[in-house]
């Protein structure tokens, strides 16, 4: 498939699944239209790359559908001037999205494969402000904290502690809160106040639970 055919996928990828959906920021859409996602998939997926569905990818990682994706990334209303953190960053899809739109990126990652995949991916587009690190997704990466965006790029049973820790004063994360038993999943925002957390949600979303975050069962004795 030639580079045009990629071009009219991701426009009639962006006309169709994510402007009908309630995402009018310019800069949002402006990000998704020009990152290939064709590049983050393995060859013999690139035809499937721009379906209005989550793309899975080896361990337990995926794609987040466009449209939820880009709902959530514009709930954060970044600024060019944010530090963000996206956390299961996989081959960096999220991350190369979220360059356009800050002036810095840590994309977390555990699984060393994926994260060499995604630094080669990154360096390939020439995108200069992403760093793609190797750590527990459960424990983010505190040492270029504080974030004014943070954003996990999979489904959750809970949000830890620890990621909350690392939002500025007026940061926000947003995620897709899944309840262990629930097939829907509901895509919430939290927003941190003076070290005070408050929670809002915004549509429901059908995405996977990453692994990491998925609560361990308790015994009833």
């Amino acid at each position: 498939m030639n580079d045009m055919r990629f071009v009219t996928l991701r426009k009639a990828m962006v006309d169709s699944q994510i402007r009908p959906n309630k995402v009018i920021d310019d800069h949002v859409i402006e990000a998704f239209s020009i990152v290939p996602r064709e590049l983050f998939v393995n060859r013999q997926m690139q035809e499937m790359a721009y379906i209005d569905e989550d793309i899975h990818l080896s361990g337990g990682r995926f794609i987040i559908e466009a449209m939820v994706m880009a709902r959530m990334v514009q709930a954060l209303k970044l600024a060019p001037s944010d530090n963000v953190m996206c956390i299961g960053a996989g081959n960096g899809y999220g991350a190369a999205i979220l360059s356009y739109l800050a002036a810095s990126v840590i994309a977390v990652e555990t699984r060393i494969q994926m994260v060499e995949k995604a630094q080669q991916i990154v360096a390939g587009l020439d995108i200069g402000n992403v760093a793609v690190v190797k750590s527990r997704l459960q424990d983010g990466y505190p040492s270029e904290a504080p974030y004014q965006g943070i954003i996990i790029e999979g489904g959750v049973e809970y949000v830890p502690q620890a990621l909350f820790d690392q939002l500025s004063d007026g940061g926000h994360l947003v995620c897709v809160l899944r309840p262990r038993g629930l097939d829907v999943g509901e895509a919430m925002i939290w927003h941190k106040r003076s070290d005070y957390v408050t929670a809002k949600a915004l549509f429901t979303a059908q995405v996977p639970v990453l692994d990491e975050f998925k609560l361990k069962p308790k015994f009833a004795f």
